[in-house]
C-alpha cells in the first residue's frame, strides 16, 4: 500500500507535513519522501525506511525545509516525490495505488518518440514518472490528471505540488480515501484521518471518486467533479486502516467492534477468553467479547520497539521470524484455557500456523480462530497491500486446489458460506493450521459491519466483485 499527506499553510507547512506523513507509517512500506516549495524552488528528501522509522530518517531533513506548501508520501517501492519540469510549469508529484496496465501505457508513451523514463530499477519504470508523463500531454493539470484517471487500470490517487497550490485527486473508483482537513490558516489532505486530531485539523470533506481539487492557504477549489463510481477497498476497515481513522464517515475501530459482534452472534463455542491477534485483530476481538459476554484478555503481547510489521519483508523466512519474535506469549494466561482468537484475515496462514503451535506448546487446551473476513480466493488487482507472488500463496486457494486436484477457476461455490464446498475448504484450512475450530466471517455480515452498500465496496478478494 502507501499513503500521502499534504499541507497548505499561511504559517509554514513543515511541522504539520512531517508529522502528518509520519502518521501513514503503519501502512508498512519501504520508502518515504517529503518536498516543500518556496521562492527558491523545491526542497526534497527521500529515504529508505524499510528497517527504520520514518521519523528518525527525516528529523534532520525537516529543519532544512521551509515553505507554505508541501507534500509527503510513504511509498511501496518507488522513490517519491518526483520533481518534474514541463510546459505546465515545474511541479512535484506523489501517487498511491497500483497501475496494472503499466506496460501498455509505457509502450503508448514510447510511440510518441519524445518520451523517456529516467527512474529505472531492474528494468522497470517508476509508476509516478509515468503518471507525470501522461499529465504533461495535456494543456492543464486538471485535464492531465483526468486523463490519468481514465487510462489507469488498478488505482491511482495523486498529490501534485505547484507554486499555486496542491492538486489532490482521488482515483476513479475511490478505492483509497482522500480527505481534506482544515484549521485556522491551513488546509491539509490525507489518506488517514488519524493524522488530523493531534495536528488540530477538523474534517472538512472526503473527495468523491475521480474528484480533483486545488488546495491553497486560502481554501479548497473544486477542479473536477466526482464522476467516478465508489468502490472503496473493504480491507481498510478489516485490516490496514488505522483504528482512529474514519473513511466515508465510518470509523475503523467501531466497524471492527461490529464485525467481531457479528462473529459472536453466529457462534456456539464457549471459550474461557477471547483475544485478538495483535494489532489488527484486537478491535474485532473486543467486539466479539462484548457481544458474547466473555472476558477479553491478552495471551500474547506485541514487542514493537525493534520489530517491523511482519508482512513487510519480501523473504518468507524473514517474515516468519519477525512474526515470531514480535509476539511474546504469556503462559500464565494460556495454560489450560480454551482460547478463541479473532484475526483480521488469513492470507497465507504460514505465520498463523506457527502461532497456533506455540499456543498449544504453552499449554492451551483449545484454540479457536475467527477471521473477520471471508476466505481470500482472489489476489487483489486494484491495490498493492499483499506481498503474495502466487495465487496459490492464499490459504483458500491451496485448499481449493487440494479438493479439485487443480487450481479451480469457478470459485463461486467456495465463496458461498452455506455450501458444502465452502465447508470442505474451511476444514482443510483448519487442519493445516492445527486449530480446534475455524469459522470465517460471512460477507453479508462484513458489509453490514462496515455500513456501506455492497455496491460501493470492493469485495474482489472474496467474491471477484470489484
Amino acid at each position: 500500500m502507501g499513503g500521502f499527506f499534504g499541507v497548505a499553510s499561511k504559517n509554514g507547512c513543515t511541522t504539520d507535513l512531517f508529522y502528518g506523513t509520519d502518521y501513514h507509517s503503519h501502512l508498512g512500506t519501504m520508502r518515504g519522501g517529503l518536498v516543500v516549495i518556496n521562492n527558491n524552488g523545491f526542497t526534497r528528501s527521500i529515504h529508505d525506511i524499510t528497517n527504520s522509522q520514518f521519523r528518525s530518517k527525516f528529523e534532520d531533513d525537516i529543519v532544512k525545509m521551509n515553505g507554505n506548501l508541501g507534500i509527503g508520501v510513504i511509498s511501496d517501492n518507488e522513490d517519491q516525490p518526483l520533481i518534474i519540469g514541463s510546459h505546465l510549469g515545474d511541479y512535484a508529484i506523489v501517487t498511491v495505488g497500483v497501475i496494472k496496465n503499466l506496460d501498455v501505457l509505457k509502450k503508448a508513451a514510447f510511440k510518441k518518440r519524445t518520451t523517456h523514463f529516467s527512474e529505472m530499477s531492474h528494468g522497470e519504470i517508476n509508476p509516478t514518472e509515468l503518471v507525470a508523463t501522461i499529465i504533461n500531454e495535456e494543456s492543464t493539470f486538471e485535464a492531465g490528471i483526468r486523463k490519468v484517471q481514465e487510462l489507469v487500470e488498478g488505482s491511482c490517487s495523486i498529490l501534485l505540488l505547484t507554486r499555486h497550490g496542491i492538486y489532490a485527486a482521488r482515483d476513479w473508483y475511490g478505492r483509497t480515501p482522500v480527505i481534506i482537513g482544515k484549521k485556522p490558516g491551513a488546509y491539509a489532505v490525507t489518506m488517514e484521518t488519524c493524522a488530523f486530531p493531534n495536528l488540530d485539523y477538523d474534517h472538512m470533506k472526503d473527495l468523491g471518486p475521480g474528484e480533483i481539487v486545488l488546495i491553497t492557504e486560502d481554501g479548497v477549489e473544486q477542479k473536477a467533479k466526482p464522476d467516478g463510481t465508489l468502490r472503496i477497498c473493504s480491507f481498510l476497515w478489516v485490516y490496514y486502516g488505522y483504528p482512529s481513522s474514519t473513511y466515508e464517515g465510518i470509523n475503523v475501530e467501531q466497524s471492527r467492534y461490529r464485525c467481531g459482534a457479528s462473529l459472536a452472534k453466529r457462534d456456539d463455542v464457549k471459550p474461557d477468553l477471547v483475544a485478538g491477534i495483535p494489532d489488527s485483530g484486537t478491535g474485532h476481538a473486543i467486539g466479539y467479547a462484548n457481544a458474547a459476554k466473555i472476558p477479553h484478555e491478552r495471551p500474547f503481547v506485541k514487542y514493537t520497539p525493534t520489530w517491523p510489521r511482519s508482512f513487510m519483508p519480501q523473504n518468507q523466512l524473514t517474515r516468519d521470524l519477525v512474526a515470531k519474535m514480535k509476539l511474546i506469549p504469556i503462559r500464565e494466561i494460556i495454560k489450560g484455557k480454551k482460547l478463541l482468537f479473532c484475526e483480521d484475515s488469513i492470507v497465507r496462514g504460514t505465520q498463523l500456523r506457527d502461532t497456533i503451535k506455540r499456543l498449544f506448546e504453552a499449554g492451551a487446551k483449545e484454540v479457536h480462530m475467527r477471521p473477520a473476513c471471508p476466505p481470500l480466493l482472489h489476489g487483489c488487482k486494484f491495490l498493492n497491500f499483499s506481498r503474495s507472488r502466487s495465487i496459490l500463496d492464499l490459504a483458500g486457494r491451496r485448499a481449493v486446489k487440494t479438493l479439485e486436484g487443480d487450481d479451480c477457476k469457478k470459485l463461486e461455490k467456495y465463496a458461498d458460506p452455506c455450501s458444502k464446498c465452502h465447508a470442505a475448504m474451511v476444514e482443510i484450512i483448519r487442519k493445516e493450521l492445527g486449530l480446534t475450530s475455524l469459522r470465517y466471517q460471512r460477507l453479508d455480515d462484513l458489509t453490514k459491519a462496515i455500513g456501506l452498500p455492497k455496491k460501493n465496496l470492493c469485495t474482489y478478494c472474496w467474491d471477484a466483485e470489484g
